[in-house]
């Protein structure tokens, strides 16, 4: 068995107790705390239930006992994580940030994963950043003199928690920023939308792109190989209609059903995030142990 890496998780709502749950899965990974405000909120209630330590003193926990963990998951907010940045950095943690903050580096594992495990600080920017950046960085490869972007990502509201709702303005804010970032367009826009439907819908996403001329055999073959490394980690991402060419814009859309640890199955915006936060984690882990690299 491999040498596992010591984490904490702080944030005891729904991304960290599904992060928890895929930590406890992980060959790479041991969770040494699991750290929140409320001890009786379901997600330490699930923690304590699974055997992991937990506490309700937040990154309090962390500054009296620095040494239980090596890197940090923080699923609390953006705000918070603001404030906690500098402390962790001051301890020496890495830290993997869930929140739209714009504080470190934004990762992409399909995209930038070997660029990102130096960094002390790493963004997962958003969940559907996630899951549409991929597709438009696929497309900026192979097809020059791109206009504009926007990506369309729609959510069932049973799958965004008090932590979303709070930090919609950033998720657009951190969501265009990593667009930007990884496909050398500046001209983007980042839409969501909450979707009450009952039965709640999947997860999805629709990318266009506004250029001319494209060369679509090019931007298919391009997207198609995206979409095969994304599933390396992310099961249940799916394009569900190719990139297709009219009126003087690509479009296509993808689709996310998450693992269903802890979150149904149809929050795979949620999941899409953990997915990607746990392969960046356990690469940190594989490097640090002269191990090779997971993608």
């Amino acid at each position: 068995m491999p040498e596992k890496l010591d984490v904490a998780i702080l944030g005891s709502g729904n991304i960290g107790t599904d992060l928890l749950i895929k930590v406890l899965r992980s060959p790479y990974l041991n969770c040494t705390r699991f750290i929140g405000r409320n001890l009786s909120s379901p997600g330490m209630r699930k923690a304590s239930s699974l055997g992991v330590h937990i506490s309700d003193r937040s990154i309090d926990a962390i500054i009296d006992d620095p040494t239980c963990c090596e890197l940090v998951f923080d699923a609390t907010t953006a705000i918070y994580h603001q404030k906690n940045a500098p402390i962790l950095k001051d301890l020496g943690i890495k830290t993997i940030d869930m929140t739209p903050s714009q504080v470190g580096k934004m990762c992409v594992p399909a995209i930038n994963l070997s660029d990102c495990i130096a960094s002390p600080n790493v963004n997962m920017i958003t969940c559907g950043g996630q899951t549409a950046i991929p597709v438009a960085h696929a497309i900026s490869q192979v097809q020059s003199r791109i206009v504009y972007i926007e990506i369309v990502s729609s959510i069932s509201s049973r799958s965004a928690g008090p932590g979303t709702r709070a930090n919609i303005d950033e998720y657009i804010e951190n969501t265009e920023s990593g667009l930007r970032q990884m496909t050398g367009c500046q001209n983007v826009k980042a839409i969501l939308n909450l979707n009450p439907a009952v039965p709640s819908i999947d997860s999805q996403s629709s990318v266009f792109v506004l250029v001319d001329s494209p060369d679509m055999d090019a931007i298919s073959r391009s997207v198609a190989a995206m979409v095969e490394q994304m599933v390396t980690y992310v099961p249940g991402y799916e394009l569900i209609v190719p990139p297709l060419f009219e009126n003087g814009r690509i479009a296509a859309m993808v689709k996310v059903r998450g693992l269903g640890d802890f979150l149904p199955q149809f929050a795979g915006n949620l999941d899409i995030i953990n997915c990607a936060a746990i392969t960046l984690a356990e690469a940190y882990a594989r490097e640090k142990h002269n191990s090779s690299p997971l993608i």
